[in-house]
């Protein structure tokens, strides 16, 4: 019996509450992850967990161990890992779950880290689903939402700024807002994965104002927002991360530049007790190390006067 082996498949079923899912993320049949909890339970002389058609959940002894099972797992994953870097031969995969935004149209940041450790391969997953790394079965996911449990660690990367925007064309046909509630004058197409959801708050100088935007067009895609202003469709609220190129040929155009959006933090939320916590720091600290307070997509609105240059954070 390999007992580590059997920990980590104790660990991956607790954390996915399957034992379907568990043999996916270990890739192995679900009858080796029976199997080896199976040879864990007579080992141990107790049931880790109960089990129905319909759910899977830790016995009293399962609960008591758990913390102490994935700790074990992810140190001895770290201990590995160091020991292969000392080698010179780091390897193995990352599972990262990525924003469309942050990915396309930025994957220098990813293929510079894969130069750096060709021998580590990413398995990149984008969404802009809102997801749980550990249920998913991530390494880590890149995104703005505050960490769901106290098993996660957030670690902010970059922050996000978003700005309302259309067309020269379309401003010319509608009309420019002049103060935010311009806006209920307009078609909107709006992101609905926003933690605000339709709430909307604008600050100006030492004021708020907070409105309640009805959308035209309301999606989990700012790459389809982008595409439906490019149309002439009516304004959008786009990050910056996503809109800046546009702008600056003057395919897009800021509206209500002065009335700022509060910005949200991209993080880098991951298990406390990741299994791969070695590689994972390497691949954090590397984006970390590529971007600023401010990141060179905002920097270049900054300069060109564009952009206000201070920040209101969420």
């Amino acid at each position: 019996m390999d007992r580590l082996q059997n920990i980590e498949a104790f660990v991956r079923v607790a954390q996915t509450q399957s034992f379907a899912e568990a043999a996916r993320q270990l890739r192995v049949s679900r009858s080796v992850i029976t199997t080896r909890i199976k040879q864990l339970e007579e080992y141990v002389g107790a049931p880790l967990f109960h089990r129905s058609t319909r759910m899977v959940r830790l016995s009293e002894v399962g609960q008591a161990y758990l913390l102490d099972c994935t700790e074990l797992v992810g140190r001895a994953n770290d201990i590995v890992d160091q020991m292969r870097d000392v080698s010179h031969s780091l390897s193995g995969t990352l599972r990262i779950h990525a924003l469309p935004g942050l990915v396309l149209g930025n994957f220098g940041v990813l293929h510079s880290f894969r130069s750096a450790y060709p021998d580590i391969r990413l398995d990149l997953i984008v969404s802009d689903a809102v997801i749980d790394p550990i249920k998913a079965g991530v390494d880590c996911a890149l995104q703005i939402f505050p960490p769901a449990t106290t098993e996660l660690i957030a670690r902010h990367l970059f922050s996000v700024r978003r700005v309302f925007c259309a067309t020269p064309q379309y401003l010319q046909g509608h009309g420019t807002p002049k103060v935010p509630r311009d806006l209920h004058n307009h078609k909107l197409g709006l992101y609905s994965g926003y933690p605000t959801r339709d709430q909307w708050t604008f600050h100006h100088d030492s004021e708020e104002v907070t409105l309640y935007l009805k959308a035209s067009l309301l999606t989990n895609s700012v790459h389809l927002l982008r595409e439906y202003a490019l149309d002439h469709a009516g304004i959008v609220c786009l990050p910056t991360l996503v809109a800046e190129d546009a702008i600056l040929k003057g395919d897009l155009r800021i509206v209500l530049a002065e009335h700022l959006l509060s910005s949200f933090w991209l993080s880098a939320v991951y298990a406390a007790t990741s299994r791969n916590a070695f590689k994972l720091r390497l691949f954090i600290e590397h984006i970390s190390s590529k971007f600023s307070r401010i990141p060179p997509w905002d920097a270049a609105l900054i300069e060109r006067g564009i952009l206000p240059s201070r920040l209101v954070e969420a």
